[in-house]
C-alpha cells in the first residue's frame, strides 16, 4: 500500500465571521491511499485556531502516517490521540480504499438516494443587514431550524434579529438555535440567557470559553433554555476523561464535530457516554471540503438521530469538490445520478 498526502486550501465564496474572526480561506489536508488500483482518500480537516492539533508538527505528523501505513486504521488511530482530524483522515481513508467508489462510506438508503436528514440552516456572523439577508434566505429555502452565530455584533441588534425571526414565525414553526463560541463572560453569561429566553431558543452553544468547568455547570443548571457544550470537548482525550466532564457539567446537549473530536470511533465514544448520562447530542461538519462532508453525513445518516444536524456547509466555497449532496427544502440529500469531480485535487 502506498500513502501520501497533499496539502488544499478552500476559498470561501464571501467572508464567513465567528466570534474567533472572519475567514475568508480555510486549508485542509487529504490522505491518499493507493492499493491494486485503487484509490482511498480520507480528509484531516484540521480548524486553525481551534483543532488541538493546531501545531507546527502537523505536517510532519501526516508523513509519518505515510511512513506507518502499514499499522492499518486501528493502530494508527491509537497512535494518533493528539491528532484527532488524522484520526478522522485516517479512518476515511480506509473506508475509502475499501469502497466499490471510493466515496460510498457507509452504504445505506441515503446513498441509495431512497431518505434524506435534516439540517439546520446555518446564518453567519455580520453586520445585522447581512445576517438578516442570511436569515430570509435561509426561511425561504424551507429550513425549519435556523442556526446563528452571536457573539460578535452589539448584543441588542443580535436581539432584535430574533425579534425578526419570532415576529414572523413561532416556535413551532422555525427551531432557532445559536452558537456564541464561547463569547460571553462568565459574569454576564446568564443575564444574556436570561434576555435570549423571549425567543424561544432551541438551544445555545458554548455560551461561555471552555475550561470554566465550575461556572459552565452552573449555567447548564440555571439556563432558562437547554445549552450545548462544543468546543467544550476538544483536546478531551480518553474515555475516563470524557465521562468526568460530562458527568460534572450535566449539560442538555453535545455538539459533535469529527475532524475535531477523533473522528467516526471518537465520536461513537462520546455518543455512547452521553446517552448513558441521558446527554442529547447532534453532528455538524467543521468546514471541511465536500469529501469530509459527505464521509460525515453517511456516517451520521447510520445512527438514526431525528434531529437536525449541522452539515450543510458545502456550498461555501468557490473551489470544493462536485458531488452528489444536495440540500432541499431544508434537508440534505445523495443523488446517485450525480458524480463526483475532484479533478483539481491534481491526482494521477
Amino acid at each position: 500500500m502506498k500513502a501520501t498526502y497533499k496539502k488544499y486550501t478552500l476559498n470561501f465564496k464571501r467572508p464567513s465571521g465567528t466570534s474567533r474572526g472572519v475567514m475568508t480561506e480555510k486549508e485542509t489536508w487529504f490522505l491518499i491511499l493507493q492499493e491494486n488500483g485503487k484509490t482511498g482518500i480520507g480528509e484531516c480537516g484540521i480548524l486553525r485556531t481551534l483543532s488541538i492539533d493546531d501545531r507546527p508538527d502537523y505536517e510532519e505528523k501526516l508523513q509519518w502516517v505515510c511512513q506507518n501505513i502499514h499499522l492499518g486504521k486501528d493502530k494508527l488511530w491509537d497512535k494518533l490521540m493528539e491528532f484527532p482530524s488524522i484520526q478522522f483522515g485516517v479512518e476515511m481513508a480506509f473506508l475509502s480504499l475499501a469502497s466499490k467508489t471510493s466515496f460510498d462510506l457507509f452504504p445505506s438508503e441515503f446513498t441509495k438516494g431512497k431518505k434524506n436528514m435534516l439540517i439546520n440552516g446555518l446564518v453567519w456572523m455580520g453586520e445585522e443587514s447581512f445576517m438578516k439577508i442570511q436569515i430570509e434566505e435561509k426561511l425561504a429555502q424551507g429550513f425549519s431550524c435556523i442556526k446563528l452565530k452571536i457573539g460578535a455584533i452589539d448584543f441588542e441588534k443580535e436581539l432584535g434579529l430574533l425579534r425578526f425571526i419570532r415576529q414572523n414565525f413561532d416556535a413551532k414553526t422555525i427551531e432557532i438555535r445559536v452558537d456564541a463560541n464561547g463569547a460571553f463572560g462568565l459574569n454576564e453569561a446568564l443575564n444574556k440567557l436570561n434576555q435570549l429566553s423571549e425567543f424561544e431558543l432551541h438551544s445555545i452553544e458554548q455560551p461561555i470559553p471552555k475550561s470554566h468547568t465550575d461556572n459552565m455547570a452552573k449555567l447548564c443548571k440555571s439556563a432558562p433554555f437547554p445549552i450545548a457544550l462544543d468546543e467544550e470537548l476538544i483536546g478531551v482525550i480518553g474515555i475516563e476523561n470524557k465521562k468526568e466532564i460530562l458527568s460534572e457539567i450535566q449539560p442538555q446537549y453535545i455538539i459533535l464535530k469529527p475532524s475535531l473530536v477523533g473522528g467516526f470511533k471518537g465520536t461513537l465514544e462520546w455518543i455512547s457516554i452521553a446517552e448513558s448520562l441521558n446527554i442529547g447530542w447532534w453532528i455538524t461538519s467543521a468546514l471541511e471540503s465536500n469529501i469530509g462532508l459527505n464521509a460525515i453525513t453517511q456516517f451520521t445518516f447510520t445512527l438514526n438521530n431525528p434531529m437536525p444536524q449541522g452539515l450543510g456547509t458545502g456550498g461555501l466555497y468557490t473551489n470544493n469538490f462536485d458531488c452528489p449532496l444536495e440540500i432541499e427544502n431544508g434537508h440534505i440529500q445523495y443523488n446517485p445520478a450525480k458524480n463526483w469531480d475532484i479533478s483539481n485535487l491534481g491526482l494521477a
